[in-house]
């Protein structure tokens, strides 16, 4: 059993980690603080926000007003979500260094999230990495609802393989899929991997595991064996399923953290702090911090 020698974790608490939380509007200076932390922990990349109409996501409003007050280091990548050419503007304004945009493998997913169907989808994105090529911005994209849709069912691999090679060949750097259910298992991540990697690079795949069913770690662990080296989490388990209520929802950075370390593969990531700046943000919005490690009082001298 052969795994990756250095793991890399997007942290995605500040974008896809407080959009579903039910507080309406979540202060600047919180998420300013929160992202502050995590720069602080040896992460290497951070999804700080997103460009969206606070009429669809008002906690994401202020994005552009984060992401210029936070303290940079230059040793982080620090990205935006963008549905469109006119996030696109704000997020250059804001002068993020990386852009995400986000397809589904679902047309009835796609339909009730994106008002578009999946082929409409794929020619807006087209314009928005043209765009985003223009002014040097490196561009990830994220494809929805991988393993299965609450409105379809099981989703097959082959549909998001197709998503995932019009994504990459329009110039997307990386590719994650996504887990937007939870209901994935080890068996069925291992298959997807196998087959979107006859069209995309294994270093250039990205996965991203929904904790709704307890499957996530399990599930990341699977794809390790095969090779995957990128990791989307949410320290503190921030996020939760909106199609299942009550559930958990991403996994949380410091339990996966925890985990590599335990499998010998390098994250350069500083679990003392990553708790530190999980347990600042669920105890400012009043949410209890679903990471085990956390809560089991993690001794940094193991």
């Amino acid at each position: 059993m052969v795994f990756p020698r250095e793991a890399r974790i997007v942290e995605v608490g500040p974008r896809d980690g407080l959009q579903n939380e039910p507080l309406p509007v979540i202060p600047v200076e919180t998420r300013i603080e929160f992202i502050n932390r995590l720069s602080r922990t040896g992460l290497k990349n951070i999804e700080a926000g997103s460009f969206v109409s606070p009429r669809w996501i008002p906690q994401m409003e202020g994005t552009g007003d984060v992401i210029k007050g936070i303290a940079r280091n230059p040793g982080i990548v620090y990205s935006a979500l963008i549905p469109n050419v006119n996030g696109l503007k704000k997020a250059i304004e804001a002068r993020v260094d990386e852009v995400a945009i986000l397809a589904a493998a679902s047309e009835t997913f796609s339909m009730k999230n994106l008002n578009c169907s999946i082929s409409e989808s794929i020619e807006r994105l087209k314009e928005v990495i043209e765009e985003a090529e223009k002014h040097g911005i490196p561009v990830r994209g994220s494809i929805s609802t991988a393993v299965t849709c609450p409105y379809e069912g099981e989703v097959s691999p082959d549909r998001v393989t197709e998503v995932a090679k019009e994504l990459f060949g329009m110039g997307c750097r990386e590719i994650c899929v996504c887990d937007t259910t939870g209901t994935c298992t080890p068996l069925e991540a291992k298959r997807l991997i196998e087959v979107v990697t006859h069209h995309v690079p294994i270093e250039k795949l990205a996965v991203h595991f929904h904790d709704t069913y307890g499957q996530a770690l399990v599930n990341i662990y699977a794809v390790l064996e095969e090779g995957i080296s990128i990791v989307e989490s949410s320290v503190g388990g921030l996020g939760g399923c909106p199609y299942a209520e009550g559930a958990s929802g991403n996994v949380a950075t410091e339990d996966v953290v925890f985990m590599l370390e335990g499998l010998g593969i390098e994250t350069g990531i500083d679990l003392a702090n990553l708790i530190e700046a999980g347990n600042f943000i669920t105890s400012g919005i009043g949410r209890v911090n679903e990471s085990k490690v956390s809560r089991a009082g993690y001794n940094c001298s193991r």
